[in-house]
């Protein structure tokens, strides 16, 4: 099997290996580490996505000076103008939407619609972004002093680091780059390990778009080695993290250290009602998307349904015999509900912790398990 190293985000042919580096000041590097990681395709391992780079704290000093050299250039730059670059790589987006999909739902496990609609979100960000250029109002108000005039500027805050989950990996780094980049800050980020292609699609857009260099920075790896370091520079005066409350801890105390900026999306723990006088239909329709959609792992996520006892029996009868008929196959069958865990990493840990969650479930909490998937592994024939 060949192996090709890219200059850029690139299509090849399946006899060939990509190896993707760090995209620093307007070029794609080699970390400083030498040393990569595996992204596989988790309905079949035996595909591989790509190779990325497995990069250390020198290389988000690195990236976080480029951001810093770039930014007292972009932050003069006029917003409209910035809005404009941001405005055509939506149009790119667009064309290359189909592609970008594909290689998402490769890399992550959600279903061909879905995916479709992750790069859909970020498009519709690029757009709706790309109009804030020309609305970033400062309000003015009546002073209460004589011969005063009171109003505010908008001004960019500067560095900004972003560290981005593997369930929506395209809209979700498009929501926190975005609104960034048109506000005239420099970024860094680091996109989850499980899916960082499609973070390199997106960034690959902005700079076919047109972006300068060091605006918009990619740094792959782990979360100790990159994470957090990125959250610890001191020239870093915004973090943003979605991921774990646990993580979110760690990012949040860092950030109070310095008082950073700091912008966290955790986990939640969401319940949806269903009360006597509801419309089943639309109930059991939404509890399967809540509870399901993206492999049903999502911080919106469908975690538990309250059923008024009214309607309890006929309501859990209905969501189990639908849920049932969800299958699970491979990545390339748009017709399938439901799809496979999104790594091998998530799937390994989540099939460890399922006894221990139905043990929980029948013991702690005296319910019955009305139905249940199988452990078994995404088989690597699929």
């Amino acid at each position: 099997m060949a192996t090709e190293t890219l200059s850029s985000p690139a299509t090849l042919s399946n006899t060939q290996i990509r190896v993707f580096k760090n995209f620093i000041d307007g070029e794609w590097v080699e970390s400083s580490t030498g040393e990569t990681f595996e992204n596989r395709n988790p309905a079949d391992t035996r595909d591989l996505v790509g190779i990325f780079q497995k990069s250390a704290k020198p290389d988000v000093d690195a990236a976080v000076d480029a951001a810093k050299r770039a930014f007292a250039k972009w932050r003069l730059v006029p917003a409209p103008r910035r809005a404009e670059m941001v405005f055509r790589a939506a149009e790119i987006l667009i064309e290359r939407k189909e592609e970008h999909a594909r290689e998402m739902t490769r890399e992550m496990g959600k279903v061909l619609k879905e995916t479709r609609g992750d790069v859909q979100e970020a498009i519709d960000a690029a757009y709706y972004n790309a109009g804030e250029g020309r609305r970033l109002f400062g309000p003015t108000v009546p002073s209460e002093l004589p011969n005063k005039f009171a109003m505010a500027v908008r001004q960019p805050i500067g560095i900004c680091g972003m560290i981005t989950p593997w369930n929506f990996p395209m809209a979700i780094s498009s929501w926190k780059l975005l609104p960034a980049v048109v506000c005239g800050n420099t970024c860094v980020i680091k996109p989850a390990q499980d899916t960082p292609l499609s973070t390199f699609n997106l960034v690959r857009a902005f700079e076919d778009a047109g972006i300068p260099k060091g605006v918009v920075n990619i740094v792959t790896g782990y979360g100790p080695e990159v994470g957090t370091p990125l959250a610890e520079h001191p020239d870093v005066r915004a973090i943003s993290l979605t991921g774990s409350s646990a993580v979110g801890r760690i990012v949040g105390g860092i950030a109070a250290k310095t008082f950073k900026h700091c912008s966290l999306e955790l986990g939640g723990k969401n319940p949806m009602i269903v009360l006597d006088d509801a419309n089943l239909d639309l109930a059991i329709d939404g509890g399967l998307w809540g509870g399901f959609g993206t492999t049903g792992q999502r911080c919106t996520a469908t975690s538990r349904i309250i059923v008024q006892k009214g309607v309890y029996g006929k309501f859990v009868e209905r969501y189990v015999d639908r849920a049932k008929k969800l299958k699970m196959s491979t990545w390339d069958l748009p017709s399938t509900r439901s799809n496979c865990k999104p790594t091998s990493a998530t799937w390994k840990s989540d099939a460890t912790k399922a006894p221990g969650w139905y043990a929980a479930a029948t013991v702690s909490t005296k319910a019955t398990i009305s139905t249940a998937g199988s452990c078994s592994p995404p088989s690597s024939s699929m």
